[in-house]
């Protein structure tokens, strides 16, 4: 049950600003606030106040005044957590915020928890599960692409696909069991070939939306790059060049790159995440051989690689790994990138392309250190993330939790579907339909009563939201 408390807290960045947004919510919420505000117009208190829309007063503490403020009141269930809501907008000094944050406490408001509106807003019923989790997703976007995921779901998408598949499930399983109770007359109310067709459809629409999980986890949290080589090719110069910052340590020593480092940038809406790794060669050194040991952990868990060859050394340099590379990244787009092209000439340039075309004929000629072609690298990057294009109504997952719950339900419908094929008892059939029912359920919240696991869901929220 939604907490009877109200409470309060800051809704905008932590810091000074130009201004700050204090949220209060609760049963108590224009009480509490008519006690430390005095509008302009003494006419009405907040209590008064006309739903949606803003008065200009001070924010008072016996005859003092501590900040001119602009009051905005939303009436439950009219409201983001469906309870009374005033925010109220001060200047952003920092003072100004902890003087007013401990006037409301002390006229008997709770500092809000972490996600604790978001958390009141599920459980009065303002968004299911999903939705909410969708509003963090929102704040923490990163990309065009993320966030356009992030919007729909939080419109009620993926929650409005997900309710015509329990709706159509719901159907079938009232009937079946419904079956059990004229067991003994030996009555079917439904038909096993129209149940057999709809368990298909619905295994094919879990199953999309299963599939869609890796590419929503790039979009969400960055497409995977390693950047590898051999030492001194230029690993570092790139990853630089990509992300406009001195973020690599570049050297003519060889092994300067121990450990892995990573960052992201965004290229025409998408996160990329990219990892500079230690460069491939044999080596006694045990740290540095450790760190090439890391190189082929993250080549495993990359989606792309940028293979970095330096131009200006024989192509049998790369080493004994190069064999090792291409099998490694057999599952991977695998990019070669000839790096160091200002130092050749034009003939013997074309004398080491004709070489690497033969490994890939759509290899990458640039200078990392001139910033030659980079830009050219960013569209093969784009290119090779071979990501859908999202519609207005595409649904795609990007949750763990979310796509774990859909392996259940996947499942589920599975044991559902081979049931139907093998003939077996009502009361079986009927126990896998819950099982699915009950996974599906739980991305939206519809079966979650535990205490414990929203708690688990919101604790990721900032404060005042």
């Amino acid at each position: 049950m939604p907490d009877q408390t109200t409470i309060c807290a800051i809704s905008t960045p932590a810091g000074q600003g130009g201004i700050a947004v204090i949220r209060i919510s609760g049963p108590d919420a224009f009480a509490i606030c008519d006690t430390v505000y005095r509008p302009m117009k003494k006419s009405y208190s907040v209590a008064e106040q006309f739903p949606n829309t803003i008065s200009f007063g001070h924010i008072i503490r016996q005859a003092d005044i501590i900040d001119e403020v602009l009051v905005s009141v939303f009436r439950a269930p009219h409201s983001y957590t469906g309870e009374d809501t005033v925010e109220i907008s001060c200047h952003g000094s920092i003072f100004i915020q902890q003087e007013i944050l401990k006037l409301l406490v002390e006229q008997g408001c709770k500092i809000a928890a972490p996600g604790e509106y978001t958390q009141r807003a599920y459980l009065n019923g303002k968004l299911d599960l999903s939705q909410a989790e969708a509003v963090g997703d929102l704040i923490a976007a990163s990309s065009a692409a993320s966030h356009k995921i992030a919007v729909q779901q939080m419109r009620g998408g993926f929650s409005h696909r997900l309710s015509i598949l329990r709706d159509q499930l719901l159907n079938f399983t009232s009937l079946v069991e419904l079956e059990l109770d004229f067991s003994e007359e030996d009555v079917e109310f439904a038909d096993r070939t129209e149940l057999r067709i709809l368990a298909s459809e619905i295994e094919t629409e879990i199953r999309r939306l299963t599939d869609s999980f890796a590419a929503g986890n790039a979009i969400k949290n960055g497409i995977p790059v390693a950047i590898i080589g051999a030492t001194n090719a230029g690993k570092s110069t790139l990853l630089n060049q990509l992300l406009k910052e001195d973020k690599a340590i570049v050297s003519d020593i060889h092994g300067t790159t121990r450990d892995v480092i990573e960052d992201t940038i965004i290229i025409d809406g998408l996160m990329f995440r990219f990892i500079d790794t230690a460069g491939i060669r044999e080596t006694n050194d045990a740290i540095e051989r450790i760190g090439i040991e890391r190189t082929f952990r993250k080549i495993e868990q990359s989606s792309i690689v940028l293979w970095v060859i330096d131009l200006t050394e024989e192509p049998d340099s790369t080493g004994s790994f190069a064999g090792m590379i291409i099998e490694k990244c057999r599952d991977r787009q695998l990019i070669l990138v000839l790096n160091k092209s200002d130092r050749l000439e034009e003939n013997e340039l074309e004398k080491k392309l004709e070489y690497y075309r033969h490994f890939d004929k759509d290899c990458m000629v640039i200078s990392a250190k001139s910033d030659t072609d980079i830009v050219l690298l960013e569209t093969k990057l784009v290119a090779s993330a071979h990501l859908p294009q999202i519609g207005e109504n595409d649904i795609v997952v990007t949750n763990m939790r979310h796509y774990e719950a859909l392996s259940r339900a996947l499942l589920a419908i599975e044991k559902v579907i081979r049931g139907l094929d093998d003939h077996i008892p009502g009361d079986l059939l009927a126990q896998d339909i819950r099982d699915c029912l009950y996974d599906l359920g739980t991305i939206t919240g519809q079966q979650i009563h535990s205490e414990e696991v929203l708690q688990n869901i919101f604790k990721n929220f900032c404060i005042g939201k």
